[in-house]
């Protein structure tokens, strides 16, 4: 056979292990498990750390104040620094839409060693402890709820004896290139951190979505969070293996009930929520960069680039063992094309999607080293170090 068709039976093989032996991951059956009302609900101060989000507070804080919670629960909104009057914008909607009460807290700028985010989930976690709630919820400030979101999550981790129940809000899909790489970003990371792999009792696979995370308070105060994963550009994985390492149960689906509302309307707003962490995903190692580069070429490039070579050059083997690769990769891609309702004839365009992703993980790689690293509202975590202990 020729160099081509060899590596189109690479691929072939590949896409032969990804459908069967990853966790079924390409599926997206995995949503809230069994669940059933508690006798008492117990107390939940919900976290919201925001930094200059004026633009989606109007969508996504009225969703949390109209919580039909039947138990105690609070909102304590962090704001990390605000420029655009986000603070007073939150209180001015909590005093308009009434329902749960709201408090919002400062914790000034982070200190050393500290990203953004988790600078503000620390003081949200502080304040929230005094009131002694069981659980966190911690949800980002683009997110929106419905009414029973609360009740479903709090009865899910109860009914179910877990400590920590994440659920990946479904993004907002709207523009032309939302639709092309929104999707796929939801697949790619459900490949990476297949969520059957993370439900199992005894799992060794550990990730979270930040977006929506309902944590039991003990197990927080057990895993050290967020002191212990302080420095995390991806805070969510860091979350979930903290609370997993200290023997905590963790849970992670798809969400029926929370949406993101923070649009993204061009490429490079896209590019930018994908790069910012691409290569911390990769511990920042040339050496993992590299073998990133090349499955993402292999496993999703060498599939077209066959089939269209094979039919070319009349080399029967490579056309068909890339044009088979191919079909598998589409069909895989099909039950999140459904789950975001967009349309099925985007999925064989999947191959130009991870080949931006590849771009944009490279992207990554040289803001990285140019010290820029991941920027994020104003702010560069460009080479991390040990922050000191205290």
């Amino acid at each position: 056979m020729s160099a081509l068709a060899w590596i189109a039976f690479g691929s072939l093989a590949a896409w032969g292990w990804l459908l069967l032996g990853q966790g079924f991951f390409w599926r997206t059956d995995q949503r809230l498990p069994r669940r059933a009302a508690p006798s008492l609900w117990p107390d939940v101060v919900i976290v919201v750390p925001a930094r200059d989000e004026a633009e989606v507070l109007p969508v996504s804080l009225p969703s949390l104040l109209a919580q039909d919670y039947p138990g105690r629960a609070e909102i304590l909104l962090v704001d990390d620094g605000s420029t655009d009057g986000t603070p007073e914008l939150a209180r001015a909607l909590a005093e308009r839409h009434g329902g749960l009460p709201l408090r919002v807290v400062s914790p000034g700028e982070p200190e050393p060693g500290w990203t953004g985010k988790l600078w503000a989930l620390r003081h949200g976690i502080a304040v929230a402890r005094a009131r002694e709630p069981e659980y966190l919820l911690l949800t980002d400030a683009d997110i929106a709820h419905e009414p029973d979101s609360l009740r479903e999550l709090v009865a899910a981790a109860g009914t179910n004896e877990l400590d920590l129940v994440s659920q990946m809000a479904r993004l907002r899909v709207v523009g032309g290139w939302e639709r092309l790489i929104v999707p796929a970003f939801v697949y790619f990371f459900a490949q990476l951190y297949p969520f059957r792999w993370v439900n199992r009792q005894a799992a060794r696979t550990a990730a979270a979505a930040g977006g929506c995370v309902l944590l039991r308070a003990e197990a927080a105060e057990r895993a050290g969070v967020p002191e212990s994963i302080r420095q995390a550009v991806i805070d969510d994985v860091s979350l979930a293996r903290a609370v997993q390492r200290t023997g905590g149960r963790i849970w992670l689906g798809l969400a029926e009930r929370v949406d993101s509302v923070r649009p993204y309307p061009r490429l490079a707003d896209l590019w930018r929520m994908v790069s910012r962490s691409a290569y911390a995903q990769l511990l920042h190692s040339p050496l993992l960069l590299a073998g990133t580069v090349v499955g993402l070429a292999l496993v999703y490039l060498a599939p077209p680039a066959a089939l269209c070579a094979g039919v070319l050059t009349h080399d029967a083997a490579a056309g068909w063992a890339g044009g088979l690769a191919w079909a598998v990769m589409t069909g895989t891609y099909l039950p999140m094309l459904r789950y975001y309702r967009q349309p099925l004839l985007l999925a064989p365009l999947l191959p130009f999607t991870a080949l931006l992703y590849l771009l944009m993980t490279v992207d990554s790689a040289v803001q990285h080293y140019r010290g820029r690293g991941a920027a994020w509202k104003g702010r560069t975590y460009a080479r991390p170090e040990a922050a000191p202990d205290r």
